[in-house]
C-alpha cells in the first residue's frame, strides 16, 4: 500500500487564514447585507504602478516576436533582475551581495517553506512566538516539529521564543542549542523591529553554534526610522550564518503577480557543503523559474519612475497604519507596530480571548481581523490588523470599532 507523509495528519485543523475565511463566509451567508471591511489577511489593494505595467506590456510584446521570445529561463533568475537587486537593495546600503547569491522565485512564502529541503530533519528549529504560520507548518510537514500539543497550542520539538510586551516583542536567545532560527523583521505579526545590537547577538550565536538564521525581510520597505537595519547582511558576520528572504509582494504590490528572491551567501557552509550550491541544486530540480514578463515587471521597480511610484504606494499604506494605530489608541486600546511595518498588533480589551474578540469585531463592526492566537501561544490576547486596505475603508473600520467599543 502507498505510504503517505503522516506528518500532514498531525497538522491541527486548517491553515489560519482558511479558518478566518470560513468564519467570514459563514457570517456573510447569514447576513448578506453586511458590508465587510477586511483588515485581516495582508493582501495589498492598490494597483500595480504605471512603470511596472508598462514594462509588462513591453515584455508581452517581446514575447510575440521571434527575436524577443523567451522560453525556459534560468532557474536562478535573469541577470538583469539579479543585478538590479544587488545594486539597489544591497550595494545602495553599503552591503556587498553578488547577483550569483540571489535566487529569484515566485514568493517569499514559497521560499520560507521550501528552504527546509536543504536541511536535515534532525535539526532543532527555533521560532518566534507569535510567528508567521508557514515557518511552523513547513517544519511540521517535514517532520522536524514532533507532535502537536493541542492543549498548549504548540509543537513538542520546536523551540518557541516568546515575544511579549514585557520584552518588547524581541525574542531572547534560547538557553539550549538550536540549529535553524527563523527571524522576521519588521515582524509579522507584531509589527516591531530589531536593533543592530539585537541582530548582532543572533549572528554571533549562529556563528558560534554553527546554526543558520533564516531571515524574513519581506517588509523592509516599510521601515521609517533611520537606525533600523533593512537587511541581516548589514550586520558583521551574517554572511557566514544567514539566508535572507525578500519579496515584491508588499513592496510593489506583487501579491497576485508573484515575484520574490532569496539571498544565500557564498561563504555560508554547513557540514562541509556550500548552502548556495545546495539551494541552486534544489531550485534547478524543482523550480522552472519566474516568467520573463514578471521579471521584467520586477526590474521596473528599480527604475527612477518605478521607485518613485512604489514609494507613493507604500506611503499610502503607511498612512493607513497611522490611522489605525492613532485611532484605536485614542479609543483606549493598546497598540504596537504600525511605525516600521504595515501591521498593528492590538491588545484585546479586558483580557478577552483572541478568537472571541475576532468574532465580536466580525459580527458587531463587520471588520475582519486576524486573531493573535493563530500565530502561536504568545499571540493569545491580541489581534493583528493590516494597513493594506482602501484608505476610506480603513478610516471607516476604525470608526466602526470605536462605535462598537462605546456601546
Amino acid at each position: 500500500m502507498t505510504q503517505i507523509n503522516d506528518n500532514f495528519l498531525k497538522l491541527p485543523g486548517s491553515y489560519l487564514f482558511s479558518e478566518i475565511a470560513r468564519r467570514v463566509s459563514a457570517y456573510t451567508q447569514q447576513h448578506p447585507e453586511a458590508k465587510m471591511i477586511r483588515l485581516g489577511i495582508g493582501d495589498v489593494t492598490r494597483p500595480l504602478v504605471p512603470a511596472v505595467i508598462q514594462a509588462m506590456h513591453a515584455a508581452v510584446d517581446e514575447m510575440g516576436t521571434a527575436e524577443g521570445f523567451h522560453g525556459y529561463g534560468p532557474e536562478q533568475g535573469y541577470d538583469f533582475l539579479r543585478s538590479a537587486i544587488a545594486q539597489h537593495d544591497y550595494a545602495a546600503r553599503g552591503v556587498d551581495i553578488s547577483p550569483e547569491e540571489i535566487f529569484v522565485s515566485d514568493g517569499a512564502k514559497s521560499d520560507c517553506g521550501n528552504i527546509g529541503d536543504i536541511f536535515g530533519t534532525d535539526n532543532v528549529v527555533a521560532v518566534c512566538d507569535p510567528v508567521y504560520p508557514v515557518y511552523v507548518d513547513a517544519n511540521a510537514m517535514a517532520g522536524r516539529a514532533g507532535e502537536y500539543q493541542a492543549e498548549l497550542g504548540r509543537w513538542s520539538k520546536l523551540v518557541y521564543m516568546p515575544c511579549l510586551e514585557e520584552n518588547g516583542f524581541a525574542p531572547k536567545i534560547p538557553q539550549e542549542k538550536v540549529d535553524m532560527i527563523y527571524l522576521c523583521f519588521p515582524n509579522n505579526p507584531t509589527g516591531t523591529v530589531a536593533t543592530r545590537e539585537q541582530l548582532k547577538a543572533w549572528v554571533d550565536y549562529a556563528n558560534a553554534n554553527q546554526a543558520v538564521i533564516l531571515f524574513d525581510s519581506a517588509y523592509e520597505a516599510f521601515i521609517t526610522q533611520e537606525d533600523v537595519p533593512h537587511t541581516i547582511f548589514e550586520i558583521e558576520g551574517a554572511r557566514t550564518c544567514a539566508i535572507e528572504f525578500r519579496s515584491f509582494s508588499k513592496t510593489a504590490g506583487f501579491t497576485g503577480t508573484r515575484c520574490a528572491y532569496t539571498v544565500v551567501p557564498m561563504e555560508l557552509e554547513r557540514g562541509g557543503a556550500k548552502l548556495n550550491a545546495l539551494w541552486n541544486r534544489r531550485q534547478c530540480t524543482k523550480f522552472n523559474g519566474v516568467p520573463y514578463v514578471i521579471q521584467r515587471a520586477a526590474a521596473a521597480v528599480y527604475t527612477d519612475e518605478g521607485r518613485k511610484q512604489t514609494r507613493e504606494t507604500i506611503a499610502y499604506y503607511q498612512n493607513n497604519a497611522k490611522v489605525i494605530r492613532e485611532g484605536l489608541t485614542q479609543a483606549g486600546l493598546t497598540c504596537f507596530g504600525g511605525v516600521n511595518a504595515p501591521y498593528i498588533w492590538l491588545k484585546t480589551p479586558d483580557g478577552v480571548g483572541s478568537w472571541e474578540f475576532f468574532d465580536r469585531l466580525l459580527q458587531e463592526a463587520n471588520v475582519v481581523t486576524t486573531p493573535g492566537a493563530g500565530f502561536g501561544p504568545s499571540g493569545e490576547g491580541y489581534i493583528r490588523l493590516t494597513a493594506f486596505g482602501d484608505a476610506d475603508a480603513t478610516k471607516e473600520a476604525v470608526e466602526r470599532i470605536k462605535t462598537m467599543l462605546s456601546k
